[in-house]
């Protein structure tokens, strides 16, 4: 029996780990960076949609933010429902990128993500409960819905990918102030997208 492949604990792991996909047709698929990622748990799926938006070499390309969108609200949905694994389309698991862009984007984020990770604690761990989980799931729903919108408007999305990243490294860390901070800057967006309406 194949050994599940563990899931990364910190931004610096699951940087290594798409950085080790093997891409010798010079495209990575979506799927082969979930596997490396891990697909069952909401902490590391949160964080790869984080980072995927929140660098601006693979955000930048077309239809991504939207895809990102697409995959977030996806996996909330199935969070609040109670499902055990993730489901999601062949479509989007199936969609590929260059791999020279993504090892690119990823190399410009090594020393930011160790910053971040000395950074990480067991703290304030209410935050990153069951009934927080869910919350965390409400307000990273309501950033997908808005993500698609965000695509048009120069680098709204990549903050969105900031409160992605924040929750999902609050997760996997179980750092309850990395939680709050996700939610202050989840404010922030809602805050701006409500004035930008009215």
């Amino acid at each position: 029996m194949e050994e599940e492949p563990r899931e990364p604990h910190n931004l610096a792991e699951l940087i290594d780990v798409i950085e080790a996909i093997e891409s010798p047709s010079g495209r990575i698929s979506f799927d082969e960076v979930l596997e490396a990622a891990g697909r069952r748990s909401f902490g590391p799926l949160l964080l790869l949609a984080g980072l995927v938006t929140l660098i601006p070499v693979i955000s930048g390309i077309p239809g991504v933010p939207s895809l990102m969108g697409l995959f977030t609200l996806l996996v909330c949905v199935q969070m609040l429902i109670g499902r055990r694994t993730f489901w999601l389309p062949a479509w989007l698991r199936n969609r590929t990128v260059d791999s020279n862009k993504v090892r690119k984007g990823l190399k410009w984020m090594h020393k930011p993500a160790q910053l971040v990770d000395r950074m990480l604690y067991r703290r304030l761990s209410f935050m990153v409960g069951k009934s927080s989980m869910q919350l965390i799931a409400v307000a990273c729903l309501m950033l997908a819905l808005a993500m698609l919108p965000m695509e048009f408007v120069p680098f709204s999305a990549n903050l969105a990918g900031v409160a992605l990243t924040l929750f999902g490294l609050a997760l996997i860390a179980k750092d309850g102030v990395l939680a709050i901070i996700g939610f202050l800057v989840w404010g922030t967006i809602l805050a701006g997208i409500i004035h930008y309406l009215i």
